[in-house]
């Protein structure tokens, strides 16, 4: 029996929105329910007023459920690629900052052996890629830092120091090593809310207990080193393995323990991944493996 209604009704606990969504009459659901629950034994739901809210036994059917249905998209993806074993459509999920080398980079190595895959890309912030993630609309993703989430995998690719930008002619512009506490006092120009270094220096802050005066935010980080030469501000950068800072910018590195960017490649657990996907995630493991990734 082919019980992915079930997920969906599970996910939305609202039998009208759970119909609209599988383009099915309410009522036909209902009786879907009715049906799978007498056949069980036991309710999956408790029913208030006209809501219905997941229980014990729900949430235990729900999690076996997922599992037979990734398993029976896992054997669609293994007959496709039966049929077809080189070619397929991966949709990557990345970061801004990632697509002047990194993500061009795998993609050029990983066709010169699965020429007949299509790429589907997009950028975007941390926490929006990793919903594309999560809905499915990317199959993977390459992100920074790694997410707080256990719904998704984690393959590391490779490590970046982090450094400060400041202004030439900064106090601190003749320093080879600093650390945060160094610029706790100072105008931080930084990515906006939902991108991952923005994350990074936040956290970076809190562990010296002070949160960051930030004046100005950005989508890029090419814009945030821009304003850092006019003067407007230090920013938390990444030290890139070739810089394309803009003059007028000196890179320090920063001290510390939390002095890493750690960049990795995501996928959804516990869904079934074409077999293209799969063959990516396994070369960037390899990729990754295969070579030191440390960036300074």
């Amino acid at each position: 029996m082919d019980n992915t209604w079930f997920v969906t009704l599970a996910e939305l606990e609202n039998m009208s929105a759970a119909a609209d969504e599988l383009h099915a009459t309410q009522p036909t659901l209902s009786r879907q329910l009715g049906r799978l629950e007498r056949d069980l034994g036991v309710e999956l739901f408790d029913r208030k007023g006209k809501r219905l809210v997941l229980n014990a036994a729900g949430r235990v059917y729900l999690r076996r459920v997922r599992r037979a249905v990734a398993e029976i998209d896992a054997a669609r993806y293994e007959l496709a690629e039966l049929a077809d074993p080189v070619a397929g459509r991966i949709d990557l999920g990345f970061l801004h900052s990632f697509g002047m080398w990194l993500v061009p980079t795998l993609i050029r190595e990983f066709r010169r052996e699965s020429s007949q895959v299509v790429f589907g890309l997009a950028q975007g912030a941390a926490e929006d890629i990793l919903q594309r993630v999560l809905s499915g609309d990317s199959d993977v993703a390459i992100v920074s830092p790694r997410p707080n989430n256990v719904d998704v995998g984690w393959v590391p690719i490779m490590r970046q120091h982090l450094g400060v930008a400041v202004p030439d002619g900064h106090r601190l512009a003749h320093r080879d090593r600093v650390t945060i506490a160094d610029v706790r006092e100072e105008s931080f120009v930084a990515m906006e809310t939902g991108f991952g270094m923005r994350r990074i220096l936040e956290e970076l802050c809190a562990a010296e207990d002070f949160h960051p005066k930030i004046t100005f935010e950005s989508t890029e980080l090419a814009t945030v080193a821009g304003l850092v030469a006019a003067g407007l501000g230090v920013a938390v950068m990444p030290v890139e393995h070739d810089p394309q800072l803009p003059a007028g910018v000196a890179l320090i590195v920063l001290d510390g323990p939390a002095n890493i960017r750690e960049v990795g490649l995501i996928w959804k657990r516990d869904t079934a991944m074409s077999p293209a996907a799969a063959r990516f995630r396994d070369f960037v493991s390899s990729w990754a493996g295969g070579n030191d990734r440390t960036l300074l």
